[in-house]
């Protein structure tokens, strides 16, 4: 099918600076093409996007003492600035963001296969969540714009920031998830350092601009290259006061373990996760195929939040296999651009190999593709299989496949799925189907302990943002909302004064000449 014409890659985009200390830096050394699974010709061959700086330890070092001169041990100019200074900042960056609307969808679409309708959502939600920021930091402001008294003690208790924050983010949201770490991080008057992810990076080209003009030099740096190229010393300095990485526990553990002193780190993780379906003999079957099927395949299973195992009890797994299996073979496979592309090419180009290696595991050890279109393979994409019945001994069972392929799980007795989950390393959410009260109660009762989410009726996600998102064990550390994030990214810090006519003194001349940006009582509208 022929590209629309708003959509083709007119040029080549070749990032050759990096942001460091306020500066555009030009890059002059080795480079990576950045291709895209995604064909703009007749006969199939990946797409060149354009290239981006592999950076050294050297330059990973320098972004690194551009944020610690930034910070300068608490006394910079960011975290020492008024919040409606940095508020003022952060305004200043999404105005200028919201102009590149359409350069950074139409990467999203090629760069990682996300379909048009969801690429813009990705973008315009981003934008949502950096406002709400602002407001939600202005409350907390407003919270604390005051003098508590106990015991003659008077204390003015604000949160500060934390330090030096180093920032990864996943490809798969590389926009939306980045910038759940990146806002709050920043405005509660942190200085970053940060690295996109493998793929999802040349989307970030156009806002380059935006971050170096609107907040004061060091306090963002953005550098590109291998993770244990650039991460690894940074992280080996100690000077790192964050990490703050949407990942997998993996790669966390082995940068936590880099730091020097890991008590002093402070983590904000949103990590993998296997979250499970448990569909009840009673649930509504309409609906709950419709929800799976969502929470299946939405962004054909890329998501963390996907449901990536399917719990049906055996009154219903014949009828439900038979319905789901036909819904999945109906979802439209196409280029992000086409109308009605629910399936879209795969952005990892090993990745249909590795669900075709899920599949032959599992169907050799009993279990078989139910539905007609499973398993079927394009050169950048395979077809959505259905795998029942699954056992544990399979690996689709073990492993966070994020991907296309569905594992369905026959149940008799309840405890069985809830053994899973007790048993297993993760512990995100989970989707309950059902209509009886007497047999939810208790289910929710035990759920809210293995979990952090419940979703009712509903497929597992992340919104909405104001909604605390987190998880237990292997899949998060710290909590990501709106509210949550910015406390994640702070610590409380207060001033403390006896109350005495000397010391009453000194603070009502600090309120009355607003000397300190810290001690002021002023009410932010």
């Amino acid at each position: 099918m022929e590209i629309p014409e708003h959509f083709k890659i007119q040029s080549l985009i070749h990032q050759n600076t990096y942001l460091v200390s306020g500066e555009l830096k030009p890059w002059r050394g080795e480079t990576s093409e950045v291709y895209s699974t995604i064909s703009s010709t007749k006969d199939y061959k990946p797409t060149l996007l354009g290239t981006i700086p592999i950076l050294g330890e050297n330059e990973a070092l320098e972004a690194l003492d551009s944020a610690s001169q930034a910070y300068n041990k608490g006394q910079g100019l960011w975290p020492t600035m008024k919040v409606v200074d940095r508020i003022a900042c952060m305004e200043k960056f999404v105005t200028q963001m919201k102009t590149k609307r359409d350069e950074v969808v139409k990467l999203l679409m090629w760069e990682i296969g996300k379909n048009l309708p969801d690429s813009e959502k990705e973008f315009d939600r981003t934008v949502d969540y950096i406002y709400d920021t602002i407001e939600a930091y202005k409350q907390l402001d407003r919270h604390s714009a005051k003098f508590e008294k106990n015991d003659g003690v008077y204390a003015h208790i604000r949160r500060g920031p934390l330090g030096v924050v180093l920032c990864l983010g996943p490809y798969n949201y590389p926009l939306n998830e980045t910038f759940t770490l990146l806002i709050p991080a920043l405005i509660m008057g942190n200085t970053v350092i940060f690295k996109p992810a493998k793929l999802g990076v040349l989307l970030l080209s156009p806002l380059l601009e935006a971050f170096q003009n609107s907040f004061p030099k060091g306090v963002v740096n953005i550098i590109y290259g291998r993770g244990r190229t650039v991460a690894t010393p940074i992280m080996q300095s100690g000077r790192v006061d964050v990490l703050a990485l949407i990942g997998n526990s993996k790669s966390a553990n082995a940068l936590q373990n880099q730091h020097p002193k890991s008590n002093r780190l402070r983590l904000v993780l949103g990590l993998e996760a296997k979250n499970p379906a448990i569909v009840l003999p009673d649930a509504d079957l309409d609906l709950a195929i419709e929800e799976c099927i969502a929470g299946t395949l939405s962004f054909n299973g890329q998501r963390c939040t996907a449901l990536k195992v399917l719990y049906v009890h055996e009154a219903i797994v014949d009828e439900f296999n038979k319905r789901f299996s036909e819904k999945v073979d109906a979802l439209k496979f196409g280029n992000p651009w086409d109308n009605g592309a629910k399936l879209t090419p795969l952005p990892e180009p090993d990745k249909p190999a590795y669900i075709q290696e899920l599949i032959d595991d599992a169907t050799q050890k009993g279990a078989k593709v139910v539905n007609q279109k499973g398993g079927q393979t394009l050169e950048n994409y395979i077809f959505p299989a259905v795998l029942y019945p699954v056992t544990k001994e399979m690996r689709v069972f073990q492993e966070e496949q994020f991907g296309p392929v569905i594992p369905v799980v026959c149940f008799t007795d309840i405890e069985q799925p809830l053994d899973d989950m007790a048993e297993s390393n993760y512990g995100q959410q989970v989707s309950l189907f059902g209509k009886d009260v007497k047999t939810l109660a208790p289910l929710i009762d035990t759920l809210v302990n293995l979990v952090c989410r419940v979703n009712l009726n509903s497929s597992c996600q992340r919104g909405p943002d104001v909604y605390p998102f987190t998880g237990r064990k292997d899949s998060a550390v710290a909590t990501l909302s709106v509210h949550d994030a910015l406390r994640s990214f702070s610590i409380r810090t207060f001033v403390a004064s006896k109350d005495n006519a000397y010391n009453n003194a000194i603070l009502n001349n600090l309120l009355d000449t607003k000397a300190s940006n810290f001690v002021s009582t002023d009410y932010l509208l």
